[in-house]
């Protein structure tokens, strides 16, 4: 009886050989809508997401109500009460997309996720694309809060349409660094801390001393959504905008999926 045995055929989870991952014949993969709609329930089947998302929604009612009654009556105009309410979701939207991030490695849920589906990269695209929808649900609310105020206030309908597109397209990228941030600490309460602080710094840094503030003109995340925010986009403030987002939300989004790519899961 032969004994001889063919190195390197041993079969692999999966249904591949060592060494490599394949679906089962007949079988495909997850498919990519079903990644997707069970990392956007994961950010709010949780406790901590559930209750962000509220405490977003009753933070920017508030306000708009707390100005509405108080505020001076003249200025409470769409345009107006829309920034008033958006400036909460500049500083909480990012911890939206750090939860959405970092879920499978602060909750050890990370066998579970990449066993159903190994396809990592799949996984970071869901998480950010989960994330993004997310912050426009949030975006949504915000304008329609705004909208009631506005009726209840001056009913001054003075938002064009670059200035509501330039604000919904400031509060997505910073959805999107939140993510960045999340994938490249993989620690929820570190990412956190970091997204708040250091950007924050940074700009401090650059308004104190007057040898970084040419260089802050170009990589201040806040100096360079500042005229998305008012509908004042130029050929340079382009320019300045997509080297901020390079350096504050590409760069870390790149090195944070290469970890999840390669870090071993425990």
């Amino acid at each position: 009886m032969s004994t001889d045995t063919q190195p390197g055929t041993a079969p692999a989870v999966g249904g591949g050989t060592a060494g490599t991952a394949s679906a089962l014949p007949g079988r495909p993969g997850v498919p990519f809508s079903r990644t997707l709609q069970a990392e956007v329930r994961k950010m709010v089947d949780t406790r901590a997401g559930r209750w962000m998302v509220i405490v977003m929604a009753a933070l920017t009612v508030f306000i708009l109500a707390a100005f509405v009654i108080w505020g001076p009556a003249e200025d409470a105009t769409f345009d107006n009460l829309l920034q008033i309410a958006t400036l909460p979701l500049a500083m909480l939207l990012p911890v939206i997309g750090i939860m959405a991030a970092t879920a499978e490695w602060t909750q050890r849920t990370g066998l579970v996720t990449f066993t159903l589906e190994p396809r990592r990269g799949r996984v970071v695209l869901a998480k950010a694309l989960g994330a993004l929808a997310l912050g426009l649900v949030v975006t949504a609310v915000a304008f329609a809060a705004a909208a009631l105020a506005n009726l209840a206030g001056t009913g001054t309908w003075d938002l064009d349409a670059a200035a509501g597109a330039g604000l919904v397209l400031a509060l997505l990228i910073y959805v999107l660094q939140g993510v960045a941030f999340g994938l490249l600490f993989l620690n929820t309460p570190v990412a956190i801390v970091t997204v708040l602080v250091l950007p924050t710094a940074w700009t401090i840094a650059t308004q104190v001393f007057s040898s970084l503030a040419d260089v802050g003109r170009w990589i201040d995340l806040d100096s360079v959504t500042r005229p998305l925010f008012a509908g004042e986009m130029a050929g340079q403030d382009w320019a300045q905008l997509g080297t901020g987002v390079g350096v504050w939300v590409l760069l870390p989004l790149a090195v944070g999926t290469w970890r999840v790519l390669t870090r071993e899961v425990k």
